[in-house]
């Protein structure tokens, strides 16, 4: 079934070219991802398929018995309403079935009930409450009954996420989901969770994200959107990437073939000024096209990092028994750590778990409850924030730059001017001199990065730097850091991000706990995975892990004495260790009843905020009893 068809479709925004006579369709089933550099006009082109926008020219055909829905960066709400509210403001038939039936349940109308109950079976509405309480759980939304103006950007960005699905499942007529950037603000957990589910439903999907490891297990086919042109791709990012190689090699063969000949066409044209007849007419105009492949220009600036960076000396940044905490909430206690030079290092945790708290410690912005800090006095640190960029009003994106210096210097003695800078980092000429306010979110978003990155700094700082960049800035970034000298601290929920980059993990588990991992971020992931197959009850606050270089060797903890004999005779137990041995016994069978009694109250309970509640209790004390219950066993080994 087709869903959608364009045909010759083009849209400009004065001079700027986004899209030139593009055709594309869209099949039910299609799973789609559109790549493109930002201000290509990804965003333009969803919002075209949504009737936001009208394109300049060409037909968009969208089939009728197909609803069309978008997840979109901003988020429209009520800041009055509850998230209960903004959940139920769904206008489709299955939610407003829902909403009746809740309605007869209280007005305790006969005649309202059995309306109800009809409805609710004609659309098919009775496991839609129960799945949008999933989706809630999954996305940790927890309080329904906080007012939507009191969130913060990353739950609004959630609870939209959540009632946009909900939405999907809802409707059982065709939907073409359209989704920007839905990654954006979740973490990990939530991201796995949402990437199993788009790849396991049977949804229509076109995709706009920046997230590759998202992109490969959710989507088959990839659209490219460059110089105006879409070109169409089936299969995974890396076969993306093959077919635009062999496309860019193809042109740069037509290139320089065209270019031979221009140069034997133009000894011709200058040769015989005076002989041109209506007869060499056509050869005149086979001329002018040739000069045109001819000057086309291929060339991709290649980012070379051997730069003079300012000498990093012995001290680098030290961190000695730091504290922090909101009330009862414990961020980090009593946490040690010693960076490096050339250390990368990633900082991964759930929102909230005190990750940016942390970067803005380090660097003096927000007070630390006590512990020490201790930075070396030649380090410069270079801080790319989540907030937005801070610009003059009309200020070109060129003279932006030029407030820092004219040059940047390389590590040869040379220097690049502010201009190649920018050509680096994908801002052609004519974006230079374009005022800042022009910019697309994603193109102020990544001359924020470069703007830290000119002032040359030898320890760099990025909370979230991924966010809102496209895929072709990646690339660039991660090359750049790749060959950063200097040290660096990163927080990101980007996997593949933090897996080309980082070489240790600090891991904010909760509770104050921090682990430190030597490895890379899927290497932490697997040693996750591994712990929970073999769980240890007992660990310290800062704990140190490397990754196995032998998969055959279990992951050892650092700081914990490893036995050199596997064979030792078992020991007796200490005083200390008999007597947790008795207190587990007795607090187990304790455990056990409150759990009884809490899945009696499960089953006899309706209220959803009651559930959600007693879910949350259940969770914690079966984590509890199965802790106590692992460390039994270790004990009477």
């Amino acid at each position: 079934m087709n869903y959608v068809s364009a045909e010759n479709l083009s849209k400009s925004y004065g001079v700027k070219v986004l899209f030139k006579n593009i055709n594309f369709h869209v099949n039910e089933g299609d799973k789609i991802a559109i790549v493109a550099k930002n201000g290509s006009g990804k965003s333009t082109l969803l919002k075209i398929l949504m009737g936001k926008e009208i394109a300049d020219s060409g037909t968009t055909i969208i089939n009728k018995d197909i609803q069309v829905v978008l997840f979109d960066q901003e988020i429209d709400f009520d800041p009055k309403l509850s998230v209960e509210e903004f959940m139920m403001t769904l206008d489709s038939a299955p939610i407003l079935a829902l909403k009746k039936y809740h309605h007869a349940l209280t007005s305790n109308i006969p005649d309202d009930m059995e309306a109800a109950l009809a409805e609710m079976e004609i659309h098919k509405a009775w496991d839609l409450e129960n799945e949008m309480e999933q989706i809630l759980s999954q996305l940790k939304i927890t309080d329904l009954s906080a007012k939507m103006g009191t969130l913060s950007g990353g739950q609004i960005k959630r609870i939209a996420l959540a009632k946009l699905l909900t939405e999907t499942r809802a409707e059982h007529r065709h939907t073409l989901l359209i989704m920007d950037e839905p990654t954006n603000h979740l973490d990990v957990e939530m991201v796995e969770w949402l990437e199993n589910y788009l790849s396991k439903s049977k949804i229509t999907l076109l995709l706009v994200t920046h997230d590759r490891y998202f992109l490969d297990a959710v989507c088959d086919k990839i659209w490219e959107m460059e110089d105006g042109n879409l070109y169409l791709h089936n299969g995974s990012y890396a076969t993306y990437l093959e077919n635009k190689m062999i496309r860019e090699d193809n042109l740069n063969s037509t290139i320089d073939k065209a270019q031979n000949l221009y140069r034997k066409e133009l000894e011709w044209m200058r040769r015989q000024p005076k002989a041109r007849t209506t007869k060499s007419k056509s050869r005149q105009d086979d001329f002018y096209e040739t000069e045109k492949v001819a000057k086309t220009d291929t060339r991709k600036e290649k980012l070379e990092l051997d730069f003079e960076m300012k000498r990093l000396g012995n001290k680098i940044l030290e961190l000695r028994d730091i504290n922090k905490s909101y009330g009862e909430k414990v961020l980090f206690k009593d946490f040690s750590y010693q960076f490096q030079r050339g250390e990368k290092v990633g900082i991964v945790g759930k929102n909230g778990a005190g990750k940016s708290t942390l970067l803005n410690i380090i660097q003096g912005f927000e007070p630390k409850d006590s512990g020490e800090i201790e930075t070396g006095e030649t380090i410069k640190f270079g801080y790319f924030a989540q907030k937005g960029l801070q610009y003059k009003e009309d200020e070109r994106v060129i003279d932006f730059i030029k407030e820092i210096g004219e040059n940047f210097p390389l590590a040869n003695g040379k220097t690049i001017s502010a201009s190649q800078f920018l050509r680096l980092f994908l801002f052609d000429d004519q974006t230079q001199y374009s005022p800042i306010s022009k910019l697309s979110g994603g193109e102020k978003r990544r001359l924020h990065l470069m703007y830290i990155l000119y002032q040359n700094p030898n320890f760099l700082i990025f909370d979230e730097p991924t966010n809102d960049l496209d895929l072709p800035t990646l690339t660039v970034l991660e090359n750049f850091l790749q060959n950063f000298q200097g040290s660096l601290i990163i927080v990101s929920h980007d996997r593949y991000f933090m897996d080309r980059i980082v070489d240790h993990v600090l891991a904010f588990e909760g509770e104050g706990k921090i682990k430190e991992f030597v490895g890379n971020f899927s290497e932490y992931r697997e040693h996750l995975k591994n712990e929970e197959k073999n769980p240890k009850t007992e660990s310290p606050k800062v704990e140190k892990v490397e990754a196995p270089k032998d998969t055959s060797i279990p992951l050892s903890v650092t700081n914990q004495q490893t036995a050199t004999n596997n064979q030792q005779p078992k020991k007796k137990l200490s005083f200390k260790e008999q007597h947790e041995l008795e207190t587990i016994e007795k607090e187990i069978p304790k455990l056990e009843e409150k759990r009884a009694a809490i899945l009696e109250q499960l089953n006899n309970e309706s209220d959803y905020d009651k559930i959600s509640k007693l879910s949350s209790e259940l969770e914690s004390l079966s984590g509890k009893l199965e802790e106590f219950e692992m460390r039994w066993l270790e004990l009477q080994e």
